[in-house]
C-alpha cells in the first residue's frame, strides 16, 4: 500500500485494455463478425 506521498509523486497509471483486432486499427469497416456458417444443400430440379 503506497504512501499518500508515493501516489503525489508517482500516481498510478492505469493498465490499458488490448484491441481485439490491432490489425484493423486504421480501418474498422473491414472488420465483421461471422454470425453463421453453413453450407446449403442443393435443390432438387438440377440433380
Amino acid at each position: 500500500m503506497p504512501t499518500i506521498n508515493q501516489l503525489v509523486r508517482k500516481g498510478r497509471i492505469n493498465i490499458l485494455a488490448k484491441k481485439k483486432a490491432p490489425a484493423l486499427e486504421s480501418c474498422p469497416q473491414k472488420r465483421g463478425v461471422c454470425t453463421r456458417v453453413y453450407t446449403t444443400t442443393p435443390k432438387k430440379p438440377n440433380s
